[in-house]
């Protein structure tokens, strides 16, 4: 990608499609049965990807079923300590899964706001939330924005989630000192996230950007966990890292990419690939007050 224009172009095309099951390229969505769009396999699928994930049955019983695009890498509320009567910030909402968990732990006295870039995602959300809301219970709200440049006020947030999106923002740090910015002194963060423990080998690297968005945007651990340092979080936490096996045996795009020159040159690595993809979920907090 040549500017960050262009990497949020390719990944709003790419989120969009979930929606709308259209492709417009560029996405990782080549074919359906690739491991990077979950959203297009079977429900049930994406249930048990979601209980590996950390949720519930009874999590994934208590939201509209099409709010669940499999899209995640973790479960960030179950870090987040959420308590009833909190405003919460959802970051990349999606289709609202994660929102509507959050309303179900602030109760009807709370607030959730998610914010999504792609404006076909918070259509869809806002949909699911009028159904929902028509009988009463929690404010949940989404709004359309650019995680690096929130339409939320200073200082108006309790808790900050967010599910494998930071790691497609072209700039994390902007990402993070918004983040900074919409927290109430002594608010947290609780974020799942695809991080690399070490660089990936240059040919990997540019055959996976082709079609796995997620991995072509993720940062090494140390310099995601240095930008939320910079913007002024203290207490940072990784609480939960293990491999996120995107390089899936059965994954045909995969298959295809270990037969195409000169990516056979490190088939025998790609177990040390493997394990320097990890889905980590890692927890802040903005400082109650600033030192001098």
């Amino acid at each position: 990608f040549r500017n960050h224009t262009d990497v949020h172009t390719a990944v709003r095309d790419a989120y969009a499609s979930r929606v709308t099951g259209e492709n417009k390229g560029g996405s990782c969505c080549k074919t359906k049965k690739t491991s990077c769009c979950s959203s297009l396999v079977p429900s049930e699928t994406t249930k048990r990807s979601a209980e590996k994930m950390g949720y519930t049955k009874e999590d994934l019983e208590s939201v509209p079923d099409e709010s669940n695009l499999g899209l995640g890498c973790g479960a960030p509320l179950r870090a987040a300590a959420v308590s009833k009567g909190e405003t919460v910030l959802d970051l990349g909402s999606g289709a609202g899964f994660d929102a509507f968990l959050a309303a179900k732990l602030v109760g009807p006295e709370g607030h959730v706001i998610g914010v999504d870039m792609t404006e076909e995602m918070v259509e869809k959300a806002k949909e699911h939330a009028a159904r929902r809301q028509s009988g009463g219970g929690p404010t949940v709200e989404f709004r359309h924005g650019m995680i690096e440049d929130l339409p939320v006020e200073d200082n108006s947030i309790d808790v900050i989630i967010s599910n494998c999106v930071i790691n497609l923002s072209p700039d994390k740090p902007a990402v993070f000192r918004e983040a900074f910015r919409v927290l109430k002194p002594g608010g947290r963060i609780a974020v799942s996230d695809i991080v690399l423990t070490k660089p990936l080998p240059a040919v990997i690297r540019e055959r996976l950007s082709a079609y796995v968005g997620c991995i072509a945007g993720a940062s090494l651990i140390q310099d995601y966990v240095g930008a939320m340092s910079a913007a002024g979080f203290s207490g940072i936490e990784t609480t939960t890292k293990h491999a996120f096996d995107v390089l899936a045996a059965d994954d045909p795009v995969v298959q295809d990419m270990l037969k195409t020159e000169p990516v056979g040159d490190v088939v025998d690595d790609l177990e040390d690939i493997k394990r320097t993809i990890v889905s980590v979920t890692v927890v802040a907090t903005r400082p109650a007050a600033l030192h001098d």
